[in-house]
Parts: structure tokens; sequence; C-alpha cells
């Protein structure tokens, strides 16, 4: 019976919801499509791992965003829709970087993508924050004193670098990472100074977040009960192996309410996995409504 229910869950929402995950028309001209941008990748920091040999900068909570010298894009290829203004002080080199409005102030972010309206005034509080130069020569070192040289150049508010810094321990490197979720920020991010730019996943560029996070799809809804009649209780989402499991907890009353459409992507945290692989504590972050 039990099983019976999900599976009705998954063809549709519980009462009151059917309306629930309807999108808003994009407000500007068709996207352009490209190839995906070549990007480096992070892989999750190991604690036998000496930080001292990395520069270290806080995590952002933000949007990734790849210039190519003429166009800004998501990491999926498609065209980033922003102001003219904007762009004009991006210099003709390639760049990477987060598009950020500030500590956990992602669902604002979200929001003022999605709604790609370049005249939007909240533009004009967002900061393109650069962390590298994607095939660029030289070591991390050398392409951050470049980036240094492009911000500087620009000389507008809204092109900056994210903060880098060194660590001589591990201790130091704990310091660093409870300090900075403390106040409100995810991690870290560890990039090797003498890595030279390479696409995809090595060592090269490390993750550290006191959660590890994943993404799954949603298969279903679980019906809330008491307070949360006639909304969405939990999620039932599905990993790319083929794990199902449930996610309540960081759900909020809005979301709830309008919860993310069947088959759209969420990103969630966990502590650890337990014996069978399945998250322990899992935590619903935010929906991937970006590519």
């Amino acid at each position: 019976m039990r099983t019976l229910l999900i599976l009705a869950l998954a063809l549709s929402p519980p009462p009151g919801l059917a309306q629930a995950p309807a999108r808003a028309a994009p407000l500007a001209a068709p996207q352009r499509h490209s190839p995906p941008p070549a990007a480096m990748l992070a892989l999750r920091y190991d604690e036998s791992i000496d930080p001292a040999a990395y520069w270290v900068s806080e995590k952002l909570d933000g949007v990734r965003a790849i210039w190519d010298g003429q166009r800004l894009r998501f990491r999926s290829g498609r065209e980033l829709v922003a102001p003219a203004w904007f762009v004009a002080a991006l210099p003709a080199t390639a760049l990477d970087g987060e598009l950020w409005l500030g500590r956990r102030r992602f669902d604002e972010l979200s929001g003022l993508i999605r709604r790609e309206d370049p005249r939007d005034p909240a533009w004009r509080e967002l900061r393109y924050m650069l962390f590298d130069q994607p095939q660029a020569s030289g070591d991390f070192s050398a392409r951050l004193h470049a980036l240094r040289s492009t911000v500087a150049t620009a000389g507008v508010p809204w092109l900056q670098m994210v903060a880098q810094q060194r660590v001589p321990d591990r201790a130091a490197l704990q310091r660093l990472l409870d300090d900075t979720v403390a106040g409100g920020g995810e991690g870290l991010m560890l990039h090797r100074a003498d890595a030279h730019w390479q696409p995809g996943r090595s060592d090269a560029l490390l993750k550290l977040t006191p959660w590890a996070d994943a993404e799954a799809r949603v298969v279903g809804y679980i019906p809330g009960k008491g307070r949360l009649q006639g909304k969405v209780g939990a999620l039932l989402v599905e990993a790319d192996d083929g794990r199902r499991f449930r996610l309540g907890s960081g759900l909020s009353d809005a979301t709830r309410a309008k919860p993310p459409a069947l088959g759209a992507l969420v990103t969630y945290r966990y502590r650890e996995l337990t014996p069978a692989g399945q998250p322990r504590f899992p935590r619903f972050v935010r929906e991937r409504t970006l590519p």
C-alpha cells in the first residue's frame, strides 16, 4: 500500500498543489546555446592533503559564470542575459568566477538571473567575483597576479576578485573554515598554487565544507500532516545511481506550498553515508533552477 501511495504521488502533487510548479516566461530575447565551456571542477578536500600548498578562498553561494571574451555563459553553455553596461567592463580574455549578491542571498540572486531582465536595478548590487583565467598560461599564483591587473584596469565595483590567502597547516585551515561558516559562508575552496589550468576534476581544485553536498531529481511528493496539511511534507528524490530517499528538512513553507516540479534537479546536504549508502541527515538546500 505504501509503495502504491508513493507511486501515485510521483504522478501528481498532493491536493491543492496541482498548479504549484508554474514557471514564468522569459522576459528577454531567446537564449543562444553553445557547447559547454571547459572548466576546472572541484574534488572534495581530504584531510591527508597538506593545505600549505594551496591558495584558499571562501566558497561563494553564487552562480558560476564563465566569460569567453565575448559572452557571459553558464557552465551549460547557455548565454546569460546581463546588462550591456555590465559586460562592457569585461576584457577580451577569458574569466571564470561567480555572480554573487552576498552571503545567504542565493534565492535573491536566483530570482534576478531567472527574470532575465537586464533593466532590473538589482543588477547594480551584483558582483562578478573572479577566481581564475581559463586556458591561461602559468601556474595559479601567476594567474592570480594577472587577475588583479584585470580588475584594477577595469576599475568598476561589480568586477572583483575572490579573496585568496595561504594557510600554514591543517589546524589553520580548520580555524578558517569554522570562522567562515560561523559568519554565514558555505565553506572553502583550495586551489593548488603551482597548478596549471586544466579542465575537469583533479586535486588542483578542492572544496571543503562541513557537510557533503549532492544533487538528486524530484520523483514524487510525500503529503504533509498537521500544520502542513495540504502542502508537501517531503520530496521524494532519486540520485543518479537510483537510490531514493526523502528530503523534508530544509523545506520552507513557501517551497512546501510550491514545490519543485517532478524531474527538477535539487541540491541537498548530508552529514555522511550510512552503511546502506543512504545520506544521513539529508537537508534540502535549493532547486537547481539555473543550468
